[in-house]
């Protein structure tokens, strides 16, 4: 399997994750390489990154703050245990080798999900799209290398051992300033155009933003424990002033951004996705509208690609394909926009949610136990996701704020062909920090409501099915935890009957959501008992392991629903739909399908928005004929299990 080293044993097989031949929404980028013998590879005592990280700094010329300021937006100085990211990156500087662990798994391509989600047109047919092959793979993913040829270092120390993969690092940021002609100085200042171009950054606006970050990194200072267990600290400081103009030197080009919707910390470029007529009346990719003046904007929609960079680019641009509004570079956090803010892309497998949501790609094409994306893409996320919040009044919780895997299916039959991306080893912690909305705790102990927010490397679940069915992944850091019928680890998993009509138990799949609950996710208690917190979910009683000491949760503070007095049970909905008596003529009256969940008599969710019943018809390339349906139905959107749900405001009465 490995290109420039020894193979590694059978459990790194790659995975293919084809659904029927078709392919549908984002995928959780799942495990490719195994951790086993990386993990082992190098277990340094406390402060040996540090030093390795001074030493090579010391053996190339490059300025200690430099070279940590750009591992730290890089990985924060984790090594990952040898595990590549989702874009081929290994170790403390990412070199990348994505030749070594290329994807077999095309976009979208876990589940079965119509991407549009809308009853009211035939399901959408997509055929796959072919990846590239290694040679057409660009620089930027195969740096390690050039860092193995300038360092003497073979390519295995590089990607399993954290300090030959700095001095990798080092390496090639003191050929790229020997390259600019600029001296090997021990001022930071000197070496901005060096780290631009480690970047890997192929156009002036995101090589510069890279390089600005690093260097807020560097003035501002940073210390962490590492996933090795390892103190590491870059000290501030503040007088580090570089001249930007350096990045001129570089040769870069021009990136087209004067159509682009985005902030202006952020590399954003157009790379428009098409709305054109093809077939027999099919069209695509998305759908004109006049946003927010039609519809409001509710919900960010999360996604990782499972798809490189330049294959999603492609995909995207073909009209007979899928549609979101951005696409995330996971080497440097560049952005590209397909659709404007005020169209409505495919991409979430749930129309209503579709026409009231902006879908953001994460690149990902590596199906890694480790996967992991790097500190520059969730900056620059981050950073986008804050400018949507504030333009669109979009509240930054996640209530409004899903992955893929949140977002419920529209009717019984769907509701097993949706999708899983992120998946559980998105950092959901680490995103609302640099989101500026941490998960703390906003009440006292007791009560009625937690805030899930387990520590993300010290939390590791099972998981399986990563490289084969019932086998087990190796072992990762989460944002999720277990949900089981009992307060006790032997007891069974909680039943998802909308994923096992039969009733079978939930499992420790990677891909099943059915007993998980994720970082600042919120559900009333329902339960406890010792270190053990019960909360209701799908219709159960959950329990999850939340031990005083290093509790999985924390105490909040938000309003609930229950059933009206006197129902036993009320409906669930994956859809807010409006009801029949407010379609006009000319316009399709659309079921309102409960999904085959119950919320029963004595149960508590927590409350996100009150909506009312709405329902964008778009079916045709000529917009005269879309309508926006309202109702006199109000919904509420609640956390009813992983994923959010709705039901009817008439049904409920909300409770502090």
């Amino acid at each position: 399997m490995q290109a420039s080293a020894p193979a590694r044993p059978r459990s790194a097989r790659r995975r293919l994750l084809r659904a029927g031949g078709a392919v549908a929404a984002a995928a959780l980028l799942l495990p490719l390489v195994s951790a086993g013998p990386s993990a082992t590879a190098e277990q340094p005592t406390s402060g040996a990154l540090q030093h390795g990280i001074a030493a090579a700094a010391a053996q190339y010329g490059v300025p200690q703050s430099v070279l940590l300021g750009v591992s730290y937006l890089q990985s924060r100085w984790d090594a990952h245990g040898g595990a590549a990211s989702v874009t081929g990156g290994y170790g403390p500087m990412h070199l990348t080798d994505a030749r070594s662990a290329l994807a077999e798994a095309p976009h979208h391509s876990h589940g079965t999900e119509d991407p549009r989600g809308d009853d009211a047109r035939a399901a959408l047919k997509i055929t796959e799209a072919a990846l590239p092959k290694a040679s057409e793979l660009p620089a930027r993913l195969r740096t390690l290398d050039r860092a193995a040829a300038l360092s003497g270092i073979s390519a295995e120390q590089l990607r399993d051992n954290a300090a030959a993969n700095v001095r990798g690092g080092a390496a090639l940021l003191a050929d790229a300033q020997k390259k600019l002609g600029r001296p090997l100085s021990q001022d930071a200042a000197d070496w901005y155009g060096a780290v631009a171009r480690f970047s890997g950054a192929d156009d002036t606006a995101t090589a510069t933003t890279y390089a600005n970050d690093v260097f807020d990194v560097i003035r501002s200072g940073e210390s962490r424990t590492t996933d090795s267990g390892q103190r590491v600290v870059l000290a501030a400081d503040p007088g580090a002033s570089p001249d930007p103009a350096q990045v001129a030197r570089l040769g870069l080009r021009t990136a087209e951004a004067k159509k682009t919707e985005c902030p202006r910390t952020v590399a954003c470029e157009w790379i428009p996705a098409p709305y054109e007529e093809f077939g027999e009346g099919d069209y695509g990719n998305h759908d004109l509208g006049n946003r927010p003046g039609s519809q409001s904007v509710k919900y960010i929609i999360i996604h990782d690609t499972e798809g490189s960079w330049d294959t999603t680019l492609k995909l995207v641009q073909d009209p007979a394909y899928v549609s979101w509004q951005y696409t995330l570079r996971s080497s440097d956090g560049h952005i590209a926009q397909h659709v404007p803010l005020k169209d409505v892309a495919w991409h979430a497998g749930n129309w209503y949610v579709n026409a009231k949501s902006v879908g953001l790609e994460h690149e990902g094409f590596l199906v890694a136990p480790d996967a992991w994306y790097t500190e520059a893409m969730y900056r620059t996320s981050a950073r986008l996701v804050r400018y949507l919040s504030q333009r669109y009044d979009v509240p930054l919780d996640r209530q409004h704020i899903l992955g893929h895997d949140n977002v419920p299916g529209t009717t019984k039959a769907t509701i097993a062909g949706m999708h899983t991306d992120p998946g559980p080893y998105w950092d959901w912690s680490h995103y609302f920090q640099l989101l500026g909305k941490p998960f703390v705790p906003t009440a006292g102990p007791g009560s009625g409501v937690v805030t899930i927010r387990p520590d993300y490397a010290g939390n590791q679940p099972l998981y399986t099915g990563c490289v084969k069915a019932g086998e087990a992944c190796a072992p990762h850091g989460s944002g999720a935890v277990r949900l089981h019928t009992a307060p006790a680890e032997e007891a069974p998993l909680v039943k998802d009957i909308g994923l096992r009509p039969g009733g079978q138990d939930s499992t420790t799949g990677v891909n099943d959501t059915g007993a998980r609950a994720s970082a600042g996710q919120q559900y009333a208690v329902a339960g406890r008992q010792g270190d053990w917190t019960a909360i209701w979910y799908l219709g159960q009683q959950a329990w999850f392991l939340n031990p005083r000491k290093q509790p999985t949760a924390v105490p909040a503070r938000g309003r609930v629903l229950t059933p009206k007095a006197g129902a036993a049970e009320i409906p669930v909905y994956g859809r807010a739909y409006p009801e029949a008596a407010a379609y006009p003529a000319d316009v399709p009256v659309q079921a309102i399908s409960p999904l085959p969940y119950k919320l029963l008599a004595g149960q508590r969710y927590v409350v996100g928005d009150r909506v009312p019943g709405e329902y964008l018809y778009a079916t045709t390339f000529d917009t005269a004929g879309h309508r926006v349906v309202r109702g006199n139905e109000a919904y509420y959107e609640i956390q009813f299990g992983h994923r959010v749900a709705f039901v009817k405001a008439s049904d409920v009465r909300v409770l502090p």
